[in-house]
């Protein structure tokens, strides 16, 4: 063990006292689920699965909604094998119980302190530990090596700057990723970054985005909406923030002005920022409605200000700008509309998603708008540019096969 583990596993266990008081506090602020925040401390709130089970963990909702493509090869290959999902995040629970994967439960993952982490892994005793993209807890990876089980990095992105950031506690780095028997990059400078923190010979696998199923969706929510739509021109602005929404209102208050039937659907990353979006719509004139007064689309603009209802409106609309292209955020998964039939617009900062908007875009099959083309854009066709990438989304369906072999494989 590195002096920079050893400095970090102390740390971590002089703050253990205070973990359940820093829950609480959070627990009355509404950050943590009332009936499962004593996950995060380790405290198991299912039995395990008698079968072999695999855990995988990633942080955002994107992340852990990935995994699951991963996991349908997987149950392919080895129909009985078990699976556990861990994340942090409240919203990442409430997302995924709309879209679990079969034989699959979801947790929180402790707080990285060994109390609790071994509490986890004495109930859990999973045969297989997966992590996702970039997010390594020292404790958590250190532990589990330790009692045996076989741990997989996959789908990790790490660009320049992430790369410059973590050279400053290379040693750490080294230390972990050295005792991952397998390490998957989305991209060839991910591979070349990992390799230079001492991951053990990194492959190229591409993203795992585009193979992850289709969102689920609320058949009964579709079919009473479907009416509300009939008469109108709709379009989304899926996953938004500010910067967003400025670009989008915009074009709907002229886009409106030309062509009543036409209805902006806004999605915001953050739900509980839907009444300040519908402020912003009528400081501009528009009638907006909100789903979370219960409302119906019946206005110029409707705020869809819940969880889980992408998989609802990327079937509703025939087209979807996404967001984050508009800000710092660098860009949402254009995937997931891919997978439904919408075709994809997307504005010029995407550096999260470069690879992917690239085959989108060189296939014909997405395009990118400005604040000044994406009214014009929004007025052409768009079915055959939806079906380019349904196609493209279809055909990377089989493509995890090999990935999934050599996971497997950890276990034998």
């Amino acid at each position: 063990m590195g002096w920079q583990l050893a400095a970090y596993r102390a740390a971590t266990r002089a703050m253990t006292p205070l973990a359940a008081a820093l829950l609480r506090r959070r627990l009355a602020r509404g950050k943590e689920d009332p009936a499962r925040w004593r996950e995060k401390l380790g405290e198991a709130s299912a039995p395990r699965p008698e079968s072999r089970l695999v855990w995988l963990h990633a942080v955002g909702l994107g992340e852990v909604l990935a995994l699951r493509g991963l996991i349908a090869e997987m149950s392919r290959q080895s129909p009985a094998l078990h699976f556990l999902i861990t994340s942090s995040a409240r919203s990442s629970a409430q997302v995924l119980a709309a879209n679990l994967p079969p034989r699959t439960i979801h947790q929180f993952l402790p707080i990285d302190a060994p109390r609790y982490l071994r509490r986890f892994l004495a109930h859990w005793r999973p045969d297989l530990s997966i992590w996702a993209e970039q997010d390594l807890w020292p404790n958590a990876v250190t532990l589990t090596d330790a009692a045996g089980i076989p741990l997989a990095l996959v789908n990790a992105r790490m660009n320049a700057q992430a790369f410059a950031r973590r050279q400053k506690a290379r040693g750490l780095y080294a230390d972990l990723l050295s005792r991952f028997r397998l390490v998957a990059a989305q991209d060839a400078d991910t591979a070349r970054h990992l390799a230079a923190l001492g991951a053990p010979a990194p492959q190229v696998t591409g993203s795992f985005k585009a193979a992850a199923p289709p969102l689920a969706v609320d058949h009964a929510a579709l079919t009473s909406l479907q009416p509300f739509l009939a008469t109108r021109s709709p379009w989304l602005l899926a996953s938004s923030h500010p910067e967003d929404e400025a670009v989008a209102l915009a074009a709907a208050q002229r886009i409106f002005a030309e062509d009543p039937s036409a209805l902006l659907i806004v999605i915001p990353r953050d739900p509980p920022r839907g009444a300040e979006i519908a402020a912003a719509a009528r400081a501009l004139g528009l009638a907006t409605t909100l789903q979370s007064a219960s409302e119906a689309p019946t206005a110029a603009v409707h705020v869809a200000d819940a969880f889980g209802t992408l998989g609802l409106w990327y079937r509703l609309c025939p087209v979807s700008l996404i967001g984050g292209t508009f800000g710092p955020t660098q860009g949402h998964n254009p995937w997931e509309a891919a997978a439904l039939g919408s075709a994809i617009l997307h504005g010029p900062q995407a550096a999260n998603f470069a690879s992917d908007f690239a085959v989108l875009d060189g296939a014909g099959a997405a395009r990118p708008v400005t604040t000044e083309t994406l009214a014009e854009a929004l007025a052409q066709k768009h079915a055959p540019m939806a079906a380019r990438a349904k196609a493209l989304s279809d055909a990377a369906q089989g493509s995890l096969a090999p990935l999934a072999r050599d996971l497997l494989g950890l276990m034998a």
